[in-house]
């Protein structure tokens, strides 16, 4: 086991960035979060063709900054941890990573045809706004709800979707081509449309008899709608039932993030990692 100590600036420089104890790493956070946030806004405003024909030096300016910025985030998250490969791979080391290359990878594809290209590359921009991700601690519970009930939701959407074929192919043959339900799939598409109470109104039932279905199918839609949310609330909530009231001394209030392994969550008074054993 090696518990050999970063050197001292780099241990400096994991607890700015890694964790939020220190006023320096509060302030590291406060700041990432304000140049996400407006690398955000400056990507949709680009997108309106009015404001990037007017702005777009600015704008490039501004693009190029933000880049610079991440650039030097990026590489001092490389160089803070013991491991960088396992950051580099990492979720939040690929999100990183898709949200800074794109402007690099620009400058080496010149031409008309990488126009295309280079339309969609662009777009990888938008993985920023995976990087607030970074602060949403809390979310942890909803992704733990969410798998908790994985299951009955996977059993009822496969429910909705034999419920949809069974519909649609009614409608078929209730309805017809004249009008407008030409065949089993498009009859499908209306009634997962129908079903989800979207309704765009491009095919409607003109018979009788459809639209009493059609009836049937919007009611039926305002319950499956409320499925989803009570089985997720459900795990959600049994989630706080099966925790225990934890002790004083067991509330860690610390953001320590081991600089060999990354793993966070340690006691307040931890001197070394749960899981690696590594001076922390």
């Amino acid at each position: 086991m090696n518990n050999k100590p970063l050197n001292s600036w780099r241990r400096k420089l994991h607890e700015i960035i890694y964790e939020a104890d220190t006023p320096a790493g509060k302030l590291f956070d406060v700041v990432l979060l304000i140049i996400i946030l407006a690398s955000i806004a400056f990507v949709m405003l680009e997108s309106v063709k009015s404001i990037n024909v007017k702005y777009f030096e600015l704008l490039n300016v501004l693009e190029w900054l933000i880049t610079i910025l991440f650039s030097i985030e990026y590489i001092a998250r490389i160089i803070a941890v013991k491991k960088p490969l396992k950051y580099i791979f990492s979720f939040y080391g690929i999100i990183d990573f898709l949200s800074t290359a794109p402007k690099y990878i620009s400058l080496f594809l010149g031409g008309i045809h990488a126009l295309a290209a280079l339309r969609a590359l662009r777009l990888l921009r938008v993985f920023r706004i995976l990087k607030l991700v970074h602060f949403l601690g809390a979310s942890q519970n909803l992704v733990k709800a969410l798998k908790a009930s994985r299951a009955k939701i996977s059993v009822f959407l496969l429910a909705v979707i034999i419920v949809c074929i069974i519909l649609g192919t009614i409608m078929y043959l209730v309805e017809g081509e004249e009008n407008g339900f030409t065949n089993i799939p498009v009859s499908v598409y209306w009634c997962i449309v129908t079903l989800t109470t979207v309704g765009f109104g491009d095919i409607a039932p003109q018979t009788p008899l459809g639209q009493f279905i059609a009836s049937l199918v919007m009611i039926l839609g305002y319950g499956i709608i409320a499925v989803p949310t009570g089985i997720v609330s459900a795990e959600y909530t049994n989630q706080f039932k099966n925790e225990k009231t934890p002790k004083k001394e067991d509330v860690n209030l610390n953001t320590q993030s081991c600089p060999n392994c990354s793993k966070e969550n340690h006691r307040d008074d931890a001197d070394f990692c749960y899981n690696c054993g590594h001076k922390i």
